[in-house]
């Protein structure tokens, strides 16, 4: 099959990390023999005169390049941030369609695969009908646990799960959310996030504390995101600052980025554990691995998630989680072996945590759980609903 992939969310050469899930999946399947992908993954087009680092830096991405295995093209789309957004998926659409015409008259596409619903999925299908292609669209989190709440842009997720030849949702809630908005439940199907194990697998704890400069003896608990309010880190300090009264010897380490830096800090100085939260700034994610290996513990306590990458890789490491309830968390969590499962308020948080740091774990049992859940099996997954979607008889366009 030669797929043309379609979405924002792809990792480049300036932001290495960004939306590296979906570059696992489609490098995988790619790597099937049979396949073939191209990607298309529009970047803002981002004027000389703005000095603001965060967008500057897209200025830097080429307009092609090779990432991994896999040829990436770079068309730039106007957009103004906050402003724009019910224009984004046909800006992003206008942007892109000189480049995708000219890559199907030199590719024999069969079909385009969209990640995130609104606005990349919005766009594919105007590149679907411009080429009479049929588009497959995964959804990812916020384009269906958030956007549909927006009475702009809840139309255009509605249009576009309707004209869709087949949905992926990263797990059932989210797959729920599409069926719902318009998308026929025969052409859905949920196919969670892998895992891969030559990144992530475990270190002797000793060796990764000692890489990171941590102490040996502590108790470290470890938090992986961005550092936004959806990833719920005001409740993990809050309840990390109960845990501390009976754990003295606890630290807790958020590595992450984000506006909610200065918050976070005044936050755990104001419950007096400005000593023990230590908020470590980005990592690549190669060398998360060290982090989780470091760690006692992993957390999580967002209020939204698809399927949190996050756990697998801690588990993959031999690291029991901590994790709020929410979405596809319980997809990956399944049982009590592997995790301690919590809503998302300071109480129930500091419950979970003491919860689990009191119990054994059986760490190989962890690390079993997230070797059954490769990128290969997650690849092989997609060939075969592709397959059914727009193999030999199947569907040959999107709907109008």
């Amino acid at each position: 099959m030669n797929i043309l992939t379609y979405t924002s969310l792809f990792p480049n050469s300036v932001q290495p990390v960004h939306g590296v899930f979906v570059y696992q999946r489609m490098v995988h399947f790619a790597s099937r023999p049979g396949n073939r992908v191209v990607v298309v993954a529009p970047v803002p087009w981002v004027p000389a005169w703005v000095a603001n680092p965060k967008y500057a830096r897209v200025r830097e991405i080429p307009s092609q390049e090779k990432f991994g295995g896999l040829t990436v093209f770079h068309p730039r789309y106007l957009l103004i941030p906050k402003i724009s957004m019910a224009f984004h998926g046909l800006l992003m659409f206008l942007g892109s369609c000189r480049i995708v015409r000219k890559l199907a008259h030199s590719e024999n596409f069969v079909a385009i695969d969209a990640h995130y619903v609104y606005p990349d999925g919005f766009a594919a299908i105007l590149l679907g009908r411009m080429l009479k292609l049929p588009v497959v669209v995964s959804a990812r989190g916020t384009d269906m646990n958030l956007f549909p709440m927006f009475r702009l842009i809840r139309p255009m997720i509605r249009w576009t799960l309707r004209r869709v030849v087949g949905g992926i949702g990263v797990c059932t809630p989210l797959r729920d959310a599409m069926v719902e908005m318009g998308l026929s439940f025969d052409q859905s199907i949920v196919i969670g996030n892998g895992i891969d194990l030559e990144r992530f697998r475990p270190m002797e704890q000793a060796e990764a504390r000692r890489s990171l400069g941590l102490p040996e003896g502590a108790t470290v608990l470890v938090a992986v995101g961005a550092l936004i309010p959806r990833k719920g880190f005001h409740f993990l300090i809050s309840a990390f600052a109960r845990i501390v009264q009976q754990r003295p010897n606890c630290q807790l380490y958020i590595i992450g980025e984000g506006d909610q830096r200065r918050e976070l800090e005044g936050l755990a100085r104001d419950h007096g554990v400005e000593d023990r939260v230590h908020l470590v700034g980005g990592c690549p994610n190669e060398k998360l691995r060290n982090w989780y290996s470091a760690a006692d513990l992993s957390c999580l306590a967002s209020s939204r998630e698809g399927w949190p990458n996050v756990l697998l890789e801690s588990l993959a490491c031999g690291t029991p989680v901590v994790a709020t309830k929410v979405w596809g968390v319980q997809e990956v969590i399944v049982s009590p072996t592997l995790g301690v499962l919590v809503e998302q308020n300071v109480g129930d948080i500091a419950r979970g945590l003491e919860e689990a740091l009191s119990r054994s774990w059986d760490r190989q049992a962890l690390i079993g759980h997230a070797a059954s859940r490769t990128w290969g099996v997650v690849a092989e997954e997609v060939e075969r609903y592709f397959s059914s979607r727009f193999g030999p008889g199947k569907p040959g366009v999107s709907p109008g």
